[in-house]
């Protein structure tokens, strides 16, 4: 959603990093820039002149005037105010939590904002944090809304109560806590209605719910993609509802991000979690210094390493490891890498919470597709040949290439780059599983190809010249399961097609 915000925000912090002197006209110029790029994004006027006037004002002051480093001191003032703007450093506001165990949240917003999928994706969330959530659909007026909600709440493994003969919202929401309460669940999450303006009828009908229920917690669900209508609508519900936060919706769309810049600031009411992709597990808690390090450039490396810990199986990286420190390392493991990074998000996604990587590595080479190509080469290859990949010769590789439907050349590639990579690790292995610091370890690496830091890096393909995928085009496989390989190599005797020559020989040899 900031690509473009960020774009402009880092050239122009980029251009102040390395001045050893910073004039007075070089901060009214850079001022002009900031101003010109939070515009573009669609942030409200009256937050980027307040916004703008202040950073000036801190610029301006003895502390960059006298410091060794001026440029990088404005740098970290247009960071820390980004960071104050989104919320501040502590902003990133957990749930509100009952005194009786037993909390209930009310999502409000407009139709269409995300407000059912986004209760799946919370209570899903809550789930995995150890919590027993059910929700409930009080959504009278739109068709199948109730059945929409228990679909996605059986996907998530979570309890779910809906009422599709009544048509009292009230009484359901009331019917819902009672059985949430029976359930001995200690979240209770109500989706309410939504209307494509909020009208008075709405509103009255948002009021009773929640004098009914006593609700912990109010957040309005907002749709990122509506800009600045979307305060808007923050401030009319906060009016005549009130609010406790926000969830942000469709983050990975086009939206310039004008919204979630201007309604922090515009309703003093936090952002709480923001929603990234369809899928139920594409939300996440807000934190405002990591969005703000994200729109700079300066990566997430925290939110990685959650991401890490919340989808990569420890034991089985553990095994990985020792096999590739114990020269062991062969294509089965590097198919579970591709694996356990695909479970972590999107390419783009993943070079964005990595610091130093912003504008560095093309849009080309981040297609998720790279993995699903390179995946579908390793998928195409017999057990042996993946565990002994010394042994794949032309006639193979032209079998492999037919069965992903890729080029012979792209075979190559990956192989290439794999035994790139596995040189690497036997470079730091000491033969015994353990890890050892290799002397004339830089020439080394220049030999292999990994020159200029994090994008050559080993074992994560697909971004510039890492090994295991890179630059493999980004055309999606074609004609999956459209072969069949030798079943000498396979242990559940699958027919085999020949396709070389090698092969048909070996196959006559069979028949006499």
């Amino acid at each position: 959603m900031f690509e473009s915000l960020s774009e402009k925000l880092q050239n122009i912090t980029s251009k102040m990093r390395g001045k050893a002197r910073v004039s007075e006209s070089d901060i009214k110029e850079m001022m002009r820039e900031i101003r010109m790029a939070l515009l573009e994004a669609d942030v409200n006027y009256g937050v980027v002149k307040e916004f703008v006037a202040d950073m000036t004002e801190k610029c301006k002051g003895a502390d960059v005037q006298e410091s060794f480093t001026p440029g990088q001191q404005i740098v970290k003032i247009v960071r820390d105010s980004l960071t104050d703007l989104l919320g501040g450093e502590e902003g990133e506001d957990k749930l509100k939590v009952s005194d009786s165990g037993f909390n209930i949240i009310i999502l409000y917003g407009l139709q269409g904002a995300g407000k059912t999928t986004t209760a799946a994706k919370l209570a899903k969330l809550l789930k995995e944090n150890g919590k027993k959530p059910m929700v409930v659909s009080v959504d009278v007026h739109r068709p199948a809304a109730a059945q929409q909600l228990k679909v996605l709440s059986d996907a998530v493994g979570v309890d779910c109560y809906i009422d599709p003969e009544e048509k009292d919202a009230v009484k359901i929401a009331k019917d819902g806590e009672g059985k949430a309460r029976y359930m001995l669940c200690n979240y209770l999450i109500i989706d309410t209605a939504g209307r494509t303006v909020a009208d008075e009828e709405l509103m009255e009908e948002l009021r009773d719910i929640a004098a009914a229920v006593n609700p912990t917690e109010k957040l309005l669900v907002v749709d990122a993609m509506i800009g600045q209508e979307a305060v808007n609508v923050a401030q009319l519900f906060e009016q005549n509802i009130g609010m406790d936060g926000f969830i942000m919706t469709k983050l990975d769309g086009d939206a310039r991000g004008g919204a979630a810049l201007s309604i922090r600031k515009l309703t003093s009411k936090p952002i709480k979690y923001i929603c990234t992709g369809e899928k139920v597990d594409a939300i996440e808690r807000f934190y405002p210094q990591r969005m703000a390090d994200r729109i700079l450039g300066m990566g997430d490396v925290v939110s990685l390493i959650e991401k890490a810990q919340a989808n990569i199986d420890e034991e089985e990286a553990r095994k990985a490891m020792e096999r590739m420190m114990g020269n062991n390392f062969n294509l089965d493991d590097l198919y579970s890498q591709f694996e356990q990074m695909k479970k972590m998000g999107s390419l783009k996604e993943l070079v964005g919470m990595m610091p130093g990587t912003a504008g560095k590595i093309s849009d080309e080479d981040l297609d998720d597709k790279i993995v699903d190509r390179q995946m579908a080469i390793i998928t195409s290859m017999t057990k042996k040949e993946r565990r002994s990949p010394s042994i794949l010769n032309a006639s193979r590789r032209k079998r492999i290439a037919a069965g992903a439907g890729v080029q012979v050349s792209d075979v190559n590639k990956l192989i290439t780059q794999y035994e790139q990579t596995a040189k690497l690790m036997k470079t730091f292995s000491n033969g015994k599983g353990g890890f050892k610091m290799p002397k004339g370890f830089a020439k080394q690496a220049s030999k292999l190809g990994l020159k200029g830091g994090l994008g050559n890096m080993g074992g994560m393909g697909g971004l510039g010249n890492m090994g295991g995928m890179g630059g493999l085009g980004t055309g999606m496989p074609q004609g999956l399961g459209s072969f069949s390989a030798p079943k000498d190599d396979y242990d559940d005797g699958t027919p085999f097609v020949p396709t070389g020559r090698r092969d048909r020989k070996k196959k006559r040899k069979g028949r006499r």
